[in-house]
């Protein structure tokens, strides 16, 4: 009982902390003019959105960090003990290792944001200078991991996964497609928050599956702080998370997914983070092969919904219902076959 109320005192804090920075964040991002600069290519109605503050990451960010700590201070003050402990190495890695990791991608695109920011375009690093920042601290994490040789994959039903050398190819990749997947689903009001939300709680339960408690603290601080700031980015938005929030998100979805030992479950959790980075993939493919045509009116998949008519409310709402059903699919997976 007492681990179900560190888990709900973590979560309300993330959510407080969030909401009420916004109340200084806010009007600080105004004053120092970090408005966001809409491209002439995008759907014309989203003019309306120049000059709305970006980096309101900071929200989540800062929420989900102080909620972490004020939840794991309970967590390690109840003494709460369970069978299938992770090693307190791996532990260590897998929860302040994973912060790190998100941490450097959160860095990445602050220099992103601030560049586009301060030349008031909606270009910053090029893509070779991101790929090789994001290559760096996808390698020190995976290399953390290895150390404690937490270098393999919980698969449902069929157990443990001794990955060799797959472990560093399949990590990066998992690593580069996740983040970048995060940020293309950054696209209109509410939308990246929302999913977030719902992949966090998902991870809370499979954590749980899994006995890995700790990491359940995480992405209970994890959804409070999103949800904090869902209350200043829910449409129409007072501020917008810019690659600052994004990649931090990116990053903590993939240290909750190697802390219950299984990146597979990216897939199901994130199911519309997959289907955004894959409409934008299939765009530029088709569109290269085809020389100029495409297949959906524009990419990431989102918009093309708003070029169809749909509302960037309705889209949220309907992408949110498809991301819960995708959670649910992926706990069925770790509930079943945990004796794999």
């Amino acid at each position: 009982m007492m681990f179900y109320a560190s888990l709900a005192v973590t979560a309300i804090v993330g959510f407080a902390v969030s909401y009420a920075l916004g109340f200084i964040v806010i009007p600080w991002l105004h004053k120092l003019k970090y408005g966001q600069t809409i491209l002439d290519i995008g759907p014309k109605w989203h003019k309306k959105k120049e000059g709305t503050p970006t980096m309101g990451g900071i929200l989540f960010i800062v929420g989900t960090l102080l909620a972490f700590a004020v939840g794991f201070f309970m967590y390690m003050t109840i003494s709460f003990k369970h069978d299938n402990s992770l090693k307190l190495a791996q532990v260590n890695v897998k929860v302040w290792g994973g912060i790190l990791m998100a941490l450097g991608f959160t860095v990445i695109g602050l220099v992103d944001d601030y560049i586009m920011v301060v030349k008031k375009r909606n270009l910053g690093l090029t893509i070779k200078q991101k790929t090789f920042l994001q290559l760096l601290v996808s390698i020190g994490y995976l290399g953390s991991l290895y150390a404690v040789q937490a270098d393999y994959m919980f698969i449902p039903f069929l157990g443990n996964f001794d990955m060799g050398i797959l472990f560093w190819v399949f990590g990066i990749f998992v690593i580069y497609c996740t983040t970048n997947a995060v940020n293309f689903t950054d696209g209109i009001d509410g939308l990246c928050g929302s999913v977030t939300v719902t992949a966090a709680a998902a991870f809370i339960v499979a954590a749980a599956l899994r006995e890995y408690f700790e990491i359940s603290v995480l992405a209970a601080a994890l959804l409070g702080g999103c949800a904090g700031y869902l209350m200043w980015n829910k449409y129409p938005a007072k501020v917008m998370m810019g690659d600052t929030g994004s990649m931090f998100l990116g990053g903590m979805i993939v240290a909750l997914a190697y802390a219950v030992d299984c990146p597979l479950l990216i897939l199901p959790f994130g199911i519309i983070y997959v289907i955004e980075f894959a409409s934008d993939i299939i765009q530029i493919v088709y569109y290269k092969a085809t020389r100029g045509k495409r297949v959906f009116k524009m990419a990431p998949i989102h918009h093309h919904f708003e070029m169809s008519g749909w509302k960037e409310t309705k889209i949220v709402k309907v992408f949110t219902v498809i991301n819960i059903i995708g959670c649910v699919i992926g706990l069925l997976l770790v509930y079943y076959g945990r004796a794999g």
